[in-house]
């Protein structure tokens, strides 16, 4: 088969089950999980879905548990969204490959505090700027004016300033 056609297929995979497990799944062992990726066999008979779970090992275990219990409810949704002769059989996976990318990075990290490659400000620098910028930050609050003389009409001169916050435009005869 093709390999572009199962790229498609595991990418509506993919798709079909991180809405249902997002929005429709509404068993409580099932949350904290992101689908990561999805691998269809060449034959279109098994999926492999890799998840990635947020907490503890229990709660690993417990969402997968509910993923396994909630993998017919998965394939009955997909089936709504996939016209193909065969359906395929959903098997979750535990995708490890976040917690080791970030394992990696602390490692790294460490390594390069140790040798000195890295000083501790530098280090907390880099940590600061993975945090999210604060987006109702109230210093900025402060906005100048210009000043605008304006005639007895209230009307600005004609070849004076337009009103604050407006781009100037060309003079329109009357």
């Amino acid at each position: 088969m093709k390999t572009h056609r199962l790229a498609r297929v595991a990418e509506v995979v993919r798709e079909v089950a991180a809405e249902t497990i997002l929005f429709e799944v509404r068993d409580p062992r099932v949350k904290g999980v992101t689908v990561t990726r999805a691998e269809v066999a060449a034959d279109l008979q098994h999926a492999k879905v890799f998840v990635s779970v947020m907490g503890s090992e229990k709660d690993q275990a417990l969402a997968m548990h509910g993923l396994k219990n909630a993998a017919g409810f998965v394939q009955s949704k997909l089936a709504k969204r996939l016209e193909t002769r065969f359906l395929p059989v959903i098997i979750f996976v535990v995708d490890e490959g976040v917690k080791k990318s970030v394992e990696v990075a602390r490692l790294l990290r460490e390594e390069q505090e140790k040798h000195g490659t890295f000083s501790k400000d530098e280090t907390a620098a880099a940590d600061d700027e993975l945090e999210p910028p604060d987006l109702f930050d109230d210093d900025d609050d402060e906005v100048e004016d210009d000043e605008v003389e304006v005639d007895s009409e209230g009307k600005a001169p004609a070849g004076g300033q337009d009103a604050p916050g407006t781009p100037p435009g060309p003079e329109i005869p009357r």
